[in-house]
């Protein structure tokens, strides 16, 4: 991994990029998206603060475990300027998004469950089924899959026949 000399205090995009292992392409996304922040030279080359080190780890971290960017970003705002992100700041932060990750955990559980009763059937058209099509009031009457009409003369008319017929 190369080496910053501590007398430097800005890192170009390559230099970050290697620093942290996010590809250059992501480090523009991450600005773009209002998560880290740089300067341009007067030949508009950018140029990020040391701080930016942290705060992509920081942001990779966040990513892994499933914060959305927009969490992050907001999580990042609430930090002091070209500060880098410090222990303290992740605990305090990682603790408001631990009910969120709890939260999501549980409707994968759930998720994962109705999965297996789908499979087991193959029609996804379950009265109980909540991954394709929970709100099926057809399922309530019979299961498979059927073509409908386009315009049926009565709700109860389940019968396909010609549009607008």
């Amino acid at each position: 991994m190369p080496q910053i000399p501590e007398k430097i205090h800005e890192l170009t995009v390559g230099q970050l990029s290697a620093r942290s292992g996010a590809a250059v392409s992501a480090l523009h996304f991450y600005e773009a998206k209002g998560l880290i922040g740089s300067r341009r030279t007067a030949g508009n080359q950018r140029r990020y603060g040391r701080d930016a080190l942290r705060r992509v780890a920081f942001i990779r971290a966040a990513q892994r475990v499933g914060i959305p960017l927009a969490t992050i970003r907001d999580a990042l705002s609430e930090l002091p300027e070209e500060r880098t992100p410090t222990r303290e700041d992740w605990s305090r932060l990682s603790a408001t998004w631990r009910a969120e990750l709890d939260d999501r955990i549980k409707q994968l559980g759930r998720l994962r469950d109705h999965l297996t009763d789908c499979i087991g059937c193959g029609c996804l058209s379950l009265e109980t089924c909540v991954l394709s099509n929970p709100d099926d009031v057809f399922g309530e009457r019979m299961a498979g899959s059927r073509l409908l009409p386009l315009r049926r003369e009565t709700p109860e008319d389940d019968t396909p026949g010609p549009a607008g017929k």
